[in-house]
């Protein structure tokens, strides 16, 4: 399927990284990268990412405050797992040559000993604040790691795994099984659902106050993501939809998702909300944006592909290219 082309990728995409995918079996290239002073580590703690907050000039010529992510040298990574556990993220080739860069978690007790260079935050609340390379590169080392640690044994046997590929594949070592496991992408549909001139939207509990957003949702084994979209929309609040549209896409390592971003118009149903899944659902015209804060209304934030739907319809979906789901 076609993918509509902004100038700017959503979040945690677009991060133009070289993967070398052909560099994951040499063992004694990965080991020489990894005692290399030009290379960098990307640490995860608690699958919290390391930055530290700075400014940028902007286009207006004013400061705007940022974060940049911090990467440890190989000797002050080590005071994370063990090299033998960095995982191979790919080069960064710059002007300066190619320098290799790794992944690596941080143990609870090693924590503190990088406070003075940074700050451990959750990804989902600086990941708007950060260039989008280095949005991207963060998202793609706390997706591997989690995947890593979460995969210490293996879900077949029971038996431990060891780490292989450069860090892309924990192999089994119970010597009657020998399974394989490689980090898995869970996809999972966001969708704009509209109805001429308003589009739905739901709130979960846990948002904060005001927040409404987009529906979304797993895609179920045996259905393609057209069919997830509808079945969906129609679970949570009960509208049927009819042409799906695909819109854009956006990695999500929270721990492991894709989210692809789709539009869907209402073509029946009555709105029901399922109280299991959302606490409230409503329809918005384009006017109640535009008074959001008399009537307590609250956007998801930038950081969410949910964001870029909605900012999409209310600029007139000016760009284009928007094919139905699942046009070759």
């Amino acid at each position: 399927m076609a993918e509509v082309v902004h100038r700017t990728p959503n979040p945690f995409a677009g991060g133009g990284l070289d993967r070398a995918m052909e560099r994951r079996a040499d063992d004694a290239w990965l080991t020489a990268r990894k005692s290399d002073p030009s290379s960098r580590v990307v640490p995860v703690w608690r699958s919290c990412s390391l930055v530290r907050e700075t400014s940028r000039e902007v286009a207006t010529e004013a400061a705007e405050a940022g974060y940049d992510p911090v990467l440890l040298t190989p000797a002050q990574a080590e005071i994370s797992e063990p090299p033998g556990e960095w995982i191979f993220l790919g080069l960064d080739r710059g002007r300066e040559g190619d320098r290799a860069l790794f992944a690596a978690a941080v143990s609870g007790s090693r924590e503190p000993v990088l406070a003075g260079v940074g700050t451990f935050v959750d990804l989902r609340r600086v990941g708007a604040l950060l260039e989008q390379r280095e949005g991207s590169l963060l998202a793609y080392a706390r997706a591997v790691v989690t995947w890593s640690r979460r995969h210490r044994f293996c879900g077949t046997c029971g038996s431990p795994t060891r780490s292989g590929q450069g860090g892309h594949v924990r192999r089994c070592e119970g010597e009657a099984c020998g399974a394989e496991h490689f980090p898995r992408t869970d996809p999972a549909i966001i969708v704009l659902v509209t109805d001429g001139d308003r589009c739905l939207l739901g709130r979960k509990a846990i948002w904060p106050d005001g927040v409404y957003s987009t529906l979304a949702g797993f895609v179920e084994p045996g259905e393609s993501v057209s069919e997830a979209v509808v079945r969906e929309v129609r679970e949570e609040s009960g509208i049927e939809v009819g042409a799906v549209r695909y819109r854009s896409s956006q990695p999500w390592p929270f721990p492991a998702s894709l989210m692809l971003g789709f539009r869907a118009e209402r073509v029946g149903g009555e709105l029901r909300v399922a109280r299991q899944e959302l606490v409230d659902a409503r329809w918005f015209g384009r006017s109640d944006f535009a008074r959001r804060r008399e009537i307590g209304f609250r956007l998801p934030g930038r950081v969410s592909i949910a964001r870029r739907l909605i900012e999409d319809w209310l600029a007139g979906d000016r760009s284009r290219g928007n094919v139905p789901a699942g046009t070759p």
